[in-house]
């Protein structure tokens, strides 16, 4: 504290001064400030301000006030703490001097260095400990430093080392804070994300959705994912700032920090891309630095997230970015694993669906049109071996009638295949010949109900699937439901189609492998045309098979004539 040497005026100002200080939360402000108030207080017409490095033996900053650009520039580099400065650094209490280079320990000045004669330093301790050192030069009038200037920047010392403490706490709170909210923000980014992804099952979609997720979330220039294939890796998808399409590209695992990458599981950061990236992707991507981070699925790696070019605050990535990715890295392998193998069982069924109606269709071929044509070589061998002319007429006419019968047999098996009714007149005739052939062959009270847009035409795409999911649902009825009626509903509204059919059978447990692979090919079918199906049963209380399809805008009767 300040004895009775110091002048009121100047106690005031210090007081003043002091509470100013301590509410600067900016350290390069506050030390500023710092230099401005020591030359008003002193009248010096230079002030700096060198900050010691961590071994406290030199300086590591030197801030200076009253030097102008060019001849800062001039004097070249900034001193290190040598000659008076580091007089100070070895001991830390107040130093006065009517010449600096009167001083034992003083080297001079460097070329284009200002004048200085009169000098003034004072310590700066901060909990006991050597922060840096104040250095006045140069008293105005050519007068020496008083030893009330002294007291004064004594005292502003104090200050000083009260207010950089709290600033440098401020700015380390606020570091924290900030990082607090950015690892908030970035599981709560990844958390969306892996929701977001892990509704998907669709493959491309999920790949999309994971790299420009990924690229959000770490705020890359571009991000691109790579899955192994065939001992390779190949860019499957890509997002953000190219001039060329790079899916498709192939990579080599061998002497490539990607395959790197997936051999070990373990992620890498790259602050020179350029020379350590091959050409494949450097030249196409122009990275100055890049983020690689495996896909982990089970304990196998599967693929590899590329990241290039840190927009906000890089272009080099963190520590802080890799730990982001990793974590998202988990739910986007996940999603991509459980997409191929959705993808691969669809096929499977939809391969086993396709295998299963081959199979009815040569049954049905078998049972009726070969034992058909059959019948008829026997009739037409009986007619040869008879005797007279009215035996002859008589064995021709009923082979004419049988050839009749099969006739019929072959249009309606030609009917199953592509119904004309549905080509030629639309959906609703031929679902009302369907159900029609389906209550007279099976003896079932099928009940109808269809409501399409007035004068409107389905896409024919559309049309076929719902008509095939109604043939597949009425024929699953006749073969197993035992069931007595069964009611039939197709409603057009609110841009969907609506269909039912449900009967009062004996029903079964969807679940059950033993459901067969009708309901595996009606879930293809319902699904390539992106509608969704629910099936609704149970062993004793029938069944219900309900599907909603949407309708393309802008279809209607001009839309079969582009066809």
């Amino acid at each position: 504290m300040p004895d009775a040497g110091l002048h009121e005026d100047r106690l005031r100002r210090l007081i003043e001064v002091g509470r100013t200080l301590v509410a600067e939360r900016d350290l390069e402000t506050l030390l500023g400030r710092i230099l401005e108030v020591a030359q008003e207080l002193t009248g010096a017409q230079y002030a700096a301000l060198g900050i010691l490095d961590e071994s406290r033996q030199g300086l590591e900053r030197f801030i200076t006030r009253g030097v102008d650009d060019a001849t800062r520039s001039a004097i070249g580099d900034l001193p290190r703490g040598r000659g008076i400065l580091g007089e100070l650094i070895v001991h830390p209490v107040p130093l006065r001097l009517h010449d600096v280079g009167d001083h034992p320990r003083s080297y001079g000045f460097p070329p284009a260095h200002p004048p200085m004669t009169t000098f003034l330093g004072v310590p700066v301790l901060i909990h006991g400990e050597a922060y840096g050192n104040l250095y006045l030069t140069e008293k105005e009038g050519g007068a020496d430093f008083s030893a009330e200037d002294e007291e004064s920047i004594v005292v502003l010392a104090d200050w000083a080392s009260i207010a950089i403490d709290n600033a440098r706490l401020y700015q380390a709170l606020r570091g924290r804070q900030d990082e607090l909210e950015r690892a908030v923000a970035g599981l709560e980014t990844s958390t969306a994300i892996a929701r977001a992804v892990g509704g998907e099952t669709d493959p491309d979609r999920v790949l999309e959705l994971i790299v420009k997720r990924a690229r959000a979330l770490v705020e890359a220039r571009v991000l691109v994912i790579l899955l192994e294939e065939h001992g390779q890796l190949v860019v499957a998808a890509t997002a953000g700032d190219l001039e060329q399409d790079l899916v498709g590209t192939r990579i080599e695992l061998e002497q490539t920090i990607a395959g790197h990458v997936l051999r070990h599981g373990r992620a890498e950061r790259l602050t020179n891309a350029r020379s350590q990236l091959r050409a494949t992707l450097a030249n196409i991507v122009g990275a100055d630095t890049a983020l690689f981070v495996p896909l982990v699925y089970r304990g196998r790696t599967s693929g590899v997230l590329v990241a290039f070019d840190r927009l906000a605050g890089g272009p080099d990535f963190r520590a802080e970015d890799e730990h982001l990715l990793l974590s998202f890295a988990v739910s986007a392998a996940t999603a991509v694993a459980t997409a191929k193998s959705v993808e691969e069982d669809r096929l499977r069924h939809s391969l086993e669906a396709a295998e299963q109606e081959r199979r009815r269709w040569a049954r049905e071929l078998h049972d009726e049109t070969l034992q058909g044509l059959g019948a008829l070589r026997v009739l037409l061998s009986s007619a040869l071996q008879k005797s007279t002319r009215e035996e002859l007429e008589e064995a021709v006419r009923a082979t004419i009638g049988h050839i009749g019968t099969e006739i019929e047999n072959l249009r309606t098996l030609i009917t199953e295949l592509r119904p004309a009714a549905l080509d030629e007149l639309g959906l609703e005739p031929a679902i009302q010949s369907l159900v029609q052939r389906t209550a007279a062959v099976q003896g079932v009270d099928v009940q109808s109900r269809v409501q399409l847009a007035a004068g409107e035409r389905l896409d024919p795409e559309l049309e076929s699937s719902i008509y095939r999911l109604v043939q597949e649902a009425l024929t699953n009825v006749a073969r197993h439901a035992r069931a007595d009626t069964v009611q039939v509903s197709i409603v057009q509204r609110n841009g969907t189609v609506d269909v039912r059919v449900r009967d009062d059978g004996e029903g079964f447990d969807p679940e059950q492998p033993a459901s067969g692979f009708g309901l595996a090919g009606m879930r293809e079918r319902v699904a390539l045309a992106g509608g969704e199906l629910e099936i609704d049963s149970a062993p004793g209380r029938g069944t219900a098979v309900r599907a909603r399809f949407p309708v393309a805008s802008g279809q209607g009767p001009g839309a079969r004539a582009a066809v």
